[in-house]
């Protein structure tokens, strides 16, 4: 073919190029070729055909341009080469007609109804000019709308009351269309040049309508995604505030077409009181509005406020009931401390937890404040430096997420007293107004007995899992290592729970200690000795109350939360992490997945090759070459050159790895929620939109605005 080109471009300095040479060096401009011979299939790029000869030259033009008069030698064609070059033209052209004329009587079979009817499908109705001018109008408010969401740019402006009586001012959306008609934007300012300047371009209703339809559309493409990867697990973050309503953020997991495991943000869930109610819309919506199969699902992860984890944990079982293969686990985001901290059903460790939350908050407001903590930090460890500077390391941290968390506050509990009773009693204008009121109101709680008996108990009972929930945040093989030392961890605290007169003793005196070092009172707390005026027993100290009333019920929660949430088939789940070459090699390569990989087994495409193909997985990561690495994570054994050969291992692996006390390895696939995270930091409460919320989270996920479009006008015709 390109000698052909050379030919019919007449350069005779280019016959003796080898065709490499003139495709690797040579290009040749589009205007050349006929328009039949060029495939517009984008209009950001020139496709020719693969039959396309170049055959448009203009031969006379050089010879008035001095110029470019010996640029090239010109090989003239004779008019038996025009004629047979015109006739390969037309033939081509009639084949091409042939072709189309064959796809189109094709298509007009396929049209015919299988009833056997002669009707055919109408062909589509050339839009009038007013529709097309609809379509293009409605296309530029989703632009808006689009472009709104994606800049976090709320839809109202200014507020009525900040506003002059008879004063009107344009909400966002308006403003935004106003820009767009003054630059130039003819479909709007023919659509709007009637219209009177207070009225409203967009009502609400419409706006809303809108947003429902972007923000469906842009769910979809994840949910399409999701639905192609068959299985999945469902992840709801913290009960966040929208717009004065409260709201469960849903998170999705699934492994992609390019064998990565990703964790993407799909919406907003209203938050019910009733967990039965909670229950059967979030069924609903998963599965009826958002059209996944829960046959898929094969885990479920609740991180929750203090208050919720009750209610969460209904819906789970009430999941589970339905969907037994969904398990129940802990989440890889959240510290398993803080998990069981936060579902506790002790009201002085809810108000304990939200305490630490506004200390941390009020410090990381204040680089100053945080300066005056480590001023008192270092004043406070003179005599043991490395410790006072990890807890100075520690403080710019967020330290309330880890799983040491109340060890950390019990370590700096004094220095943070210290610091806040400076603020708030220093006369100087060095603070302002909100942080000496905070520091003087967070002081009081930090001082309160009934805080630091809870703190100290909690990071006592806690201290039993601690090494054992960090394990569940390592690598994979700490992961599956962890789950075979629960056994352990329950006998532990069994083990306190028949003793624990003889460890609350030794609690309680640490508390009366700390207690006594801030100067704090022992005494019972206030709303009980009021409760208790008239049948007041003499006999209730402070040590008996807070071992029934703390002590008792939290380790007696701690046991059965582990239970719930490491059932049986989470457990065997956690077995089938041998599978991990890694895990493999540690083991001895003396592994029987087998056993544990029963409860996947319609999950597997050849359920009776397994035992087989597991031999064979063994075999050949144990006689690998001795420069060959076992792959450390399932995220590095799912891009396996060969792991197609192991389609029983991979399918296991890939259910394994959505399990959501995993962790995903990639940073790039966990963007979800840390941009979730960033619009409710970035967000005002009242400001909040769930439909533009998901714009923004979901920015780069391709939008078809032409789909968008035709939605609107079929659901509001």
């Amino acid at each position: 073919r390109c000698q052909r080109w050379v030919e019919n471009c007449r350069r005779a300095d280019l016959e003796d190029k080898t065709p490499d040479q003139l495709n690797k060096h040579y290009r040749l401009c589009a205007k050349h070729f006929e328009t039949s011979m060029i495939c517009r299939s984008s209009p950001y790029r020139t496709v020719l055909r693969d039959n396309a000869v170049p055959t448009i030259f203009d031969l006379t033009s050089h010879l008035n341009n001095p110029h470019s008069r010996h640029r090239k030698r010109i090989k003239e064609l004779s008019e038996d080469e025009i004629r047979t070059l015109k006739q390969q033209k037309i033939d081509e052209a009639f084949e091409q007609k042939q072709a189309t004329q064959e796809s189109n009587e094709n298509s007009e079979q396929n049209t015919v109804s299988e009833e056997g009817g002669e009707e055919q499908e109408e062909e589509a109705v050339p839009l009038t000019l007013e529709e097309r001018e609809n379509k293009d109008y409605l296309k530029s408010l989703f632009e808006i709308l689009i472009l709104m969401g994606k800049q976090n740019i709320p839809l109202d402006g200014h507020n009525v009351d900040e506003l002059p009586e008879g004063i009107f001012t344009s909400d966002n959306f308006q403003a935004l269309l106003e820009y767009r008609i003054n630059s130039g934007d003819e479909v709007l300012r023919k659509r709007f040049e009637m219209t009177a300047v207070n009225l409203e371009y967009c009502s609400k209703t419409q706006q809303k309508q809108m947003l429902e339809i972007c923000e469906n559309c842009v769910r979809e493409e994840t949910l399409r995604e999701v639905r192609d990867s068959h299985f999945f697990s469902i992840v709801t973050d913290e009960v966040v505030d929208i717009a004065g309503e409260e709201h469960l953020p849903v998170l999705v997991r699934f492994v992609d077409d390019s064998h990565n495991l990703r964790e993407e943000f799909i919406g907003f869930l209203p938050y019910e009181a009733d967990p039965e109610i909670l229950a059967v819309r979030f069924h609903a919506t998963i599965t009826e509005k958002w059209g996944l199969n829960m046959e898929y699902c094969r885990g479920q992860a609740y991180i929750v406020s203090s208050g919720f984890a009750s209610k969460m944990k209904i819906v789970a079982t009430r999941l589970l009931e339905k969907y037994p293969q969904a398990v129940y686990t802990l989440c890889s985001s959240c510290a398993l401390n803080v998990w069981l901290a936060k579902s506790v059903p002790v009201v002085g460790v809810s108000i304990a937890l939200g305490t630490i939350e506004e200390v941390c908050c009020l410090f990381n407001q204040s680089p100053q404040l945080l300066v005056e903590l480590e001023n008192t930090i270092s004043a406070l460890f003179q005599d043991n430096e490395e410790k006072g500077n990890e807890l100075k390391k520690i403080s710019r941290s967020q330290w309330t997420s880890r799983h040491d968390t109340f060890e950390v506050l019990v370590d700096l509990l004094q220095a943070l007293v210290l610091c806040l009773d400076a603020v708030s009693s220093d006369l100087s204008v060095r603070w302002n107004n909100f942080i000496v009121s905070r520091a003087f109101i967070l002081s009081s709680a930090l001082t309160d007995f009934d805080f630091i008996v809870t703190i100290v108990i909690m990071k006592n009972v806690l201290s039993f899992t601690r090494a054992f929930g960090k394990n569940l945040q390592g690598q994979t093989s700490d992961v599956f290592f962890a789950a075979g030392s629960l056994t352990a961890v329950l006998h532990s605290l069994n083990e306190v729970m028949e003793n624990i007169e003889v460890y609350h003793e030794f609690w309680f005196e640490e508390a009366t200690n700390l207690a006594t070092k801030l100067d704090v009172q022992i005494k019972l707390p206030g709303k009980f000795r009021r409760a208790q005026q008239e049948n007041f027993d003499l006999d209730m100290t402070s040590e008996n109350y807070y071992k029934e009333i703390l002590s008792v019920p939290t380790i007696e929660h701690i046991i059965q939360e582990l239970k719930d949430i490491f059932s049986e088939q989470h457990l065997k789940a956690l077995k089938c992490l041998s599978l991990v070459p890694s895990v493999m090699g540690q083991l001895k390569f003396n592994t029987s997945e087998e056993h544990h990989a029963d409860m996947f087994k319609n999950d597997l495409p050849s359920p009776d090759t397994l035992s087989a193909e597991l031999h064979c997985w063994r075999i050949k990561w144990k006689h690998r070459g001795k420069d060959i690495e076992l792959p450390a994570t399932i995220y590095e054994a799912l891009h396996l050159p060969d792991i197609k050969f192991f389609p029983n291992v991979y399918a296991l692996l890939k259910v394994l790895c959505l399990l959501p006390v995993m962790k995903v390895e990639n940073e790039k696939y966990r963007i979800g929620r840390k941009r979730l995270k960033a619009y409710l930091k970035n967000t005002l409460t009242e400001q909040r939109s769930s439909n533009l919320a998901l714009l923004n989270i979901n920015f780069d996920i391709k939008h078809d605005l032409d789909l968008m479009v035709d939605t609107y006008i079929k659901l509001y015709p």
